[in-house]
């Protein structure tokens, strides 16, 4: 199971699989933010573009400024037919 629509499963995937090393270690941590995207595929693209990012900052001004999720939900929005 890697990246699940439902968000409940998706945490405790990562939070209890060894093949997720960091997340796996990492005990403490929550669901800072949430994006409710269109697709899966939607989904996976701007979970990729935030951790390429590699910010705290970028992440922090995700909360801040709304446009930001506006403009990342509209970069990765699927056309019609794909």
């Amino acid at each position: 199971m890697g990246y699940s629509s439902n968000l409940d499963l998706r945490l405790i995937f990562h939070k209890n699989s060894e093949s997720r090393k960091y997340t796996y270690k990492a005990k403490d941590w929550k669901l800072y933010y949430k994006i409710d995207c269109n697709s899966k595929k939607q989904g996976i693209a701007i979970e990729n573009h935030i951790k390429r990012m590699k910010s705290k900052v970028y992440i922090e001004n995700l909360l801040k400024y709304p446009e930001i999720t506006i403009r990342l939900l509209k970069k990765y929005e699927e056309s019609p037919g794909h």
